[in-house]
């Protein structure tokens, strides 16, 4: 638990930084709008298809009596929308990352110039530093799929996929998030996805104590727009205390 609280505080001294440099905070809203329109219209599609796809996908209900059938497909649809919210969350902060590469980027180098020995990053250019954060953001996806696939299989299990489930897969989501909002401070430091997965594996209190409130905060609307910058500038001092200010050997 002290782990966990420690995460949280991260969290919370991320969004007081931005909000007393307001500057970095207006900026940060730009990037994470785009994308949350984008996103917004994704899931308005989605929802207004839950009930087609969920007949589709159980053809063989098609027998069955009126109210098992209802209830098994408003079940699918409900669970369908849910991995897509789900999806859409962790996928948000990669995008929106993607979409704001050099802001947050010189955001987090404030930060850590505030700090004191700021490191000195990898000489790249912008393309190819885009190209790092797709391919590792798609590799962290992958993972995250290997975990949600099982998850949303397991919520039809009565009792257990409404209790046990969404708990368990909201902390691995949090886990996950933490893992793409470090990514810019760990980038600096030339520290690679693996070594960064073990580095936050060691801590995974911490991890999950910043990354879960910030997911179940992003459900909140408008909310992922607002706290992004915030959620950059925690991950950044989060890093600074686990993998501190100097670059690590590499593997």
């Amino acid at each position: 638990m002290r782990d966990f609280a420690a995460g949280i505080r991260y969290m919370v001294r991320g969004q007081a930084w931005v909000f007393t440099h307001r500057r970095w905070l207006a900026w940060g809203l730009i990037p994470a709008l785009i994308t949350l329109v984008v996103y917004a219209a994704a899931l308005v599609v989605l929802a207004l298809y839950t009930g087609d796809l969920a007949s589709w996908a159980t053809p063989f209900a098609d027998d069955w009596g009126d109210t098992w059938r209802t209830v098994l497909r408003t079940t699918f649809a409900f669970l369908l929308f849910a991995f897509g919210l789900l999806l859409a969350v962790l996928t948000f902060t990669a995008v929106t990352l993607l979409v704001g590469d050099p802001f947050y980027e010189s955001l987090s180098e404030h930060v850590e110039r505030g700090e004191g020995n700021v490191p000195t990053g990898p000489e790249r250019s912008l393309p190819v530093e885009l190209w790092i954060s797709l391919r590792d953001s798609v590799r962290v996806l992958l993972r995250v799929l290997a975990f949600t696939v099982p998850l949303f299989v397991l919520g039809f299990v009565p009792v257990l996929g409404q209790t046990v489930v969404p708990a368990f897969g909201f902390c691995v989501s949090g886990f996950f998030l933490a893992v793409e909002l470090t990514s810019v401070a760990m980038e600096r430091r030339g520290i690679p996805l693996r070594q960064r997965m073990r580095l936050l594996r060691g801590r995974l209190g911490v991890a999950v104590g910043f990354g879960l409130p910030l997911i179940l905060l992003f459900l909140v609307p408008l909310a992922a727009v607002v706290l992004m910058p915030g959620a950059v500038a925690g991950a950044t001092l989060l890093v600074r205390d686990l993998a501190g200010g100097a670059p690590p050997p590499r593997e």
